[in-house]
Parts: C-alpha cells; structure tokens; sequence
C-alpha cells in the first residue's frame, strides 16, 4: 500500500486557526515537508506534536521531492505545509502535488486558513469573479501588468511585501483611475492587522499614516 500526500492548510498569523482535522492529521503522519522548519517546528510544538521534518522549499534540489515520492511509495503517509495559509499558492507545494499525480500516488487536501480567501470575505466587493496574479514582479512585465489591472473590469488580487507595498501602490497610482476603489488587508489575522478601503490616493495616506510593515493582500475594486 502506497502511502498519502495530505496538503495541510496552516494559520496565517493566529495559530489558533489551526483546525481539528488538520492536527489530527499532523499527528498521524510519519514526517511533515515544510517550507521553513523552523516556522513548522513552532505550529507544531503549539499542537504538542514532535515529528521528523523535511525541508522543502522553491530552491530545494529535485532529489528533496524524490525522497518523499521514495517515502510515500514505501508506504509513509507525509504533510506538506506552507509558511502560513493554504499550499500550493505562491509555493512549492504544487511541485511536490504534480510529481504525486504523475506516478499516481493519493493527494488529500486538508483545507484551512488562506489570507486570499480571508481578504475576500472582507473586501467588501462583489467576487463572484476575480484575477489572481500573485506577487508583482520586481522589473520585467510590471508596468503592463500595472495597466491590465487598471483596464479590467473585474476585481483583481495580489499579495505584496513589507518592502514594496508603497512602491507598488506609486505604480498603480499612474495607470488606475483614481476614483476607482481598493481594498489592502495588512497582517492578516496577526495582532497586527489593519484594514485599508477607498480610492488608493485615501489608500496610500492611511498606509503612511500606520504602518507599511508586515505582509500585504491588495484587491482592485471592479470598475
């Protein structure tokens, strides 16, 4: 018998997000992959769980992948987690899901916290259809991808860092109509966490007005 991959989805901040299911699961798996062990170690010392960790991450060797695809095919069950919310968004887990499925080996996704699922339950748009692009690439396509967002009619969602959230937002200000709304959600669900929402000019002076660390999800308002 072939063992299981389960996908765990992990707090994004507040650890007592953690669901039921997915500490169940972490206490019957032999091993858990993770990003960072150390951020793993700290949820799983939080559950009162020891278990034997593999680093796995964006710059991780194929061999890495390899050795849990061995492990799984021995008959260990294994979790992958992400830093924080759900895998296989802006992380390597859906490397580790595609190799699962290409030798058909069981994926199993234990679903939870995600700060873009969060950001939507309080944007407080219509997201009935939305875009997703992810981080903002520092140089090549910013600026047209700046202009797609501004042109398209629907909401559009990405996530930026503490070091680049007024930069980007500089970006917007010259291809987006300025009347048209935004939503930033500033460490989500942390002790932290703030709230910004109106035309990204009132934006930018509440984000200076506070604060621009820690890590940010943005949605453009539809037109």
């Amino acid at each position: 018998m072939f063992g299981t991959l389960f996908i765990v989805a992990t707090p994004i901040g507040n650890l007592e997000d953690v669901t039921h299911r997915a500490a169940r699961v972490l206490s019957e798996v032999d091993a858990v992959a993770c990003e960072d062990t150390r951020v793993t170690s700290k949820l799983l010392a939080h559950l009162k769980l020891r278990k034997p960790l593999i680093s796995l991450h964006e710059h991780s060797q194929p061999r890495i992948i390899e050795n849990v695809l061995r492990r799984l095919r021995s008959g260990e069950s294994i979790a992958y987690a992400s830093d924080a919310g759900t895998p296989g968004v802006n992380d390597p887990g859906g490397k580790l899901v595609e190799a699962c499925f290409s030798i058909g080996l069981k994926v199993e996704p234990i679903p939870g916290p995600s700060a873009l699922t969060a950001a939507i339950s309080i944007c407080g748009f219509p997201m009935d259809e939305f875009t997703y692009v992810g981080f903002i690439p520092h140089k090549k396509g910013r600026v047209t991808l700046f202009r797609e967002m501004s042109e398209r009619k629907t909401p559009t969602i990405f996530f930026e860092s503490t070091h680049r959230i007024l930069k980007t937002l500089e970006g917007l200000s010259s291809t987006i109509d300025h009347t048209r709304m935004i939503f930033i959600g500033r460490e989500l669900t942390k002790m932290h966490e703030t709230l910004y929402r109106g035309t990204i000019d009132e934006v930018q002076k509440q984000l200076q007005a506070t604060s621009t660390k820690g890590e940010f999800v943005v949605i453009i308002g539809p037109l």
